[in-house]
This record gives C-alpha cells, structure tokens and sequence, in this order.
C-alpha cells in the first residue's frame, strides 16, 4: 500500500481523496467551469483545504459518445496547466489523466507523480515505457470499447469476473515491464450498465484478489442520476452514499468533484470502524 511516484512516497493505509480538474468544455458535470489558470488555482487550493491529497488534471473529456483527442492537441490545451500546478503546488500528488505518452512525458518531467490512462495502454502503448522511466504511479482502469460507444448496450457474463480477469493480465504485463506502482480502477460508468456499476460496487472487496491498492470514480455519475431520476448537479447526496459503499468494500481512493463531502465521509467512516 505504499507506492513511489516519481520520487513521492504515496502511502495508502489511510484512505486518500483524489480532487478532479477538467479543463474540458465538454465534460459531463463540470465541462467549462475551469477553462482559465485562475479559476484552475482557485479550484485545486479548495480541493486541497478541503482535504484532497492527490489533484488529476485532465484535458480530454471521456463522456460517452466523446472520440479520442490527438497528443499534439491535448498538449497545446494543457501544458500551461501542468507548470501552473507543478510550479504551486509542490507538495501535492499531482495526476495526469491522459492515454497519450507524449502528454504523460511533460507532466511527470515537470513534477507529476501519478499518470491516470482509462485505456490501459490501449491508445498508445509507449505510456508504459513513460511510466517506467520516471517509476510513477500508474492507474490501471478497466473500459469495455472506447468513449464514443462504451455504453452502446455493453455485455458481459460476469461483469466481476471479466473486469477481474482484465486487471490480472494487464498487471502481470506491467510487471514484467518493471511497472510495480500500480493502483486499480473498475471503471464505473466506461463500459457498463447502472446494473453492472452496481453489481461492481457491491463486489468491490473481491478486486482485493489482486493485491493492489484501489480507486473508485463514482462522483456524479450516471448509475447516481439515472437511478435517482435527477441531475448530475444533484448527485452530491447519492455520490456520498456510494462512497461509504466503496469505502466498506475495500475503496483506497476516492476521486472527486466534492472533497469536503468525501472527507466527511472518510472521517465516519474511520470512526465507525
């Protein structure tokens, strides 16, 4: 549960809260809110008072129905912002949320820890090489297709057991590549039904198998507004209530909108156990 990041030590025996930055226009909840370095500042200094240890800067929004954006263009967008974070705020983890190598090169050489890729090295396999050059952290997410057709009718036998499977494979590569700073995502919401999201939440403690620390994405996501019948702005009360979910089931990270709530929610959490 402790894990080298570029040369910071990531120590997951206590429960940690991963703040969200998208620089996005078109991101599902909060698309154009941070489209400036001022109000990018403004927003991680908050995420931060209100207890978030690792901020994930991203450019490209992975809403359903969205394509893929080129590295050249990705970097153009969030260059700027990876000085601006790395020059602030030097004792944070920063994480960089990208499947392009090229734009996970320039964050970890300019002092991010952490390279979040949904794909898994499926768009460009050379990220692993970037990971294991710099020895950061690595999040390993599971997506079934790609963003522009994830959730057109997707199928599993087991939703558990396909995803579990998935992870096991991936992680053995990485390891024989030298990559052992591996944290696990599920995936909720990229590739799966609100049934299968929930099925994966309730099973949560059997990704344990794996041996590697675990991050859940739920904040405001579809399998919360859809079931509730609102919005994704008013998801926050039924984001809390998974969480202390994936929290009970074994979650190591929480990746946020809201780090105050998910603070909270980690507090009681470790009060009531």
């Amino acid at each position: 549960m402790t894990l080298n990041c570029n040369g910071k030590i990531l120590d997951l025996h206590k429960k940690k809260i991963m703040g969200i930055i998208n620089i996005s226009e078109d991101s599902f909840y909060d698309g154009g809110r941070y489209n400036t370095i001022d109000k990018v500042n403004s927003q991680v200094h908050k995420l931060i008072s209100n207890g978030a240890e690792i901020i994930d800067l991203g450019a490209a929004s992975s809403k359903p129905g969205n394509k893929l954006i080129e590295s050249k263009i990705e970097l153009e967008i969030i260059s700027d912002y990876i000085l601006e974070l790395s020059n602030n705020f030097k004792n944070i983890y920063l994480s960089i949320d990208t499947y392009n190598s090229s734009v996970a090169e320039f964050a970890l050489s300019n002092g991010f820890s952490i390279i979040n890729d949904i794909s898994a090295g499926k768009y460009d396999p050379n990220i692993f090489n970037v990971v294991k050059n710099y020895d950061a952290g690595y999040i390993l997410m599971h997506m079934l297709g790609d963003p522009y057709n994830m959730q057109k009718n997707p199928k599993y036998n087991d939703v558990v057991e396909s995803i579990i499977l998935f992870l096991k494979k991936k992680i053995q590569k990485l390891e024989v590549l030298g990559l052992d700073n591996i944290i696990i995502d599920p995936g909720f919401g990229f590739g799966k039904s609100i049934d299968d999201n929930f099925k994966i939440l309730n099973k949560l403690d059997s990704f344990k198998s794996l041996n590697k620390p675990i991050m859940v994405g739920l904040s405001r996501k579809s399998m919360i507004y859809k079931t509730l019948k609102i919005t994704p702005e008013e998801s926050l009360n039924g984001t809390t209530v998974l969480h202390m979910r994936a929290l009970e089931k074994g979650a190591n990270i929480l990746r946020v909108h809201d780090a105050k709530e998910a603070f909270e929610c980690i507090s009681l959490f470790e009060n009531l156990n």
